[in-house]
């Protein structure tokens, strides 16, 4: 079964550019333990993704994407109120109904699309997960929820290429800093984001034979001859699909590579 799952690529703005932001999930989590992701997880019952990526958002890093709800008189929010909100989601109040008890309700309109990642069918756990981009919104400051995440990190796309081992980098967020390593600043990603929205295609890694983990994407040249598994090739190219085309395991961390 593929579950339904969205995250959330937070950047905030440095004097050289930008960074951007992850949490580390805990070492006893059912999938990818101990690996530095973007905030994120499976979609609620009902729940459509940027809302599910506004909720994760909120739950693993208290960054809050809301706006006054139609019923709210007021248009800020008491001291202490976001923090309140939050706990009371994290001890089992359903997140929309903590927002609407507080006035308030999702605003997704800033988030903008970036890419959508399936698990490959050799997982025994898979999703079908949409990746949303924006910006640190004004006054906010994440904080990881030290429950299902225990570590937070901010760092530019390059340096966390650089540190992919230490940081254990799935594939997914390993192949978005490359992504945006390509952009000078915030603008030029969401810019991006906004064409990439017009050319969606998923990304199915498939798993290539040999004697290291190598996991193929859509336009490797051996992705419909020697991958292994379910498959999602390409129907058309989007101008996104370049690069490098495959992640090899080498010194137990992922890293990206062209066919030889």
């Amino acid at each position: 079964m593929i579950r339904e799952a969205a995250s959330i690529i937070l950047l905030r703005r440095t004097d050289a550019g930008f960074e951007v932001f992850f949490v580390r999930r805990h070492r006893g989590s059912s999938f990818m333990a101990s690996a530095c992701v973007f905030p994120g997880g499976a979609a609620d019952e009902g729940e459509d993704a940027p809302t599910a990526a506004a909720r994760e958002l909120f739950e693993e890093a208290g960054v809050l994407l809301a706006k006054q709800g139609q019923k709210r008189d007021s248009d800020t929010l008491e001291i202490g109120a976001q923090d309140q909100i939050r706990q009371r989601i994290l001890s089992g109040t359903p997140a929309t109904a903590a927002l609407r008890l507080a006035g308030l309700e999702w605003s997704t309109d800033a988030l903008v699309p970036w890419s959508h990642w399936i698990t490959p069918s050799i997982e025994a756990k898979r999703f079908s997960a949409r990746f949303f981009v924006v910006e640190l919104p004004a006054a906010q400051d994440p904080q990881f929820d030290d429950k299902e995440t225990v570590e937070q990190v901010w760092v530019t796309p390059t340096d966390a290429i650089a540190r992919a081992g230490e940081l254990r980098l799935p594939p997914p967020q390993l192949r978005t800093c490359w992504e945006l390593a390509q952009h000078s600043n915030i603008r030029a990603v969401l810019a991006a984001g906004r064409q990439r929205a017009q050319e969606p295609h998923p990304i199915m890694p498939r798993l290539a034979p040999g004697d290291e983990p190598c996991l193929l994407l859509p336009w490797d040249p051996d992705y419909l001859t020697n991958g292994i598994g379910e498959s999602a090739p390409l129907t058309y190219k989007p101008h996104w699909a370049v690069g490098p085309s495959r992640f090899v395991m080498r010194e137990n961390a992922w890293t990206l590579v062209e066919p030889t």
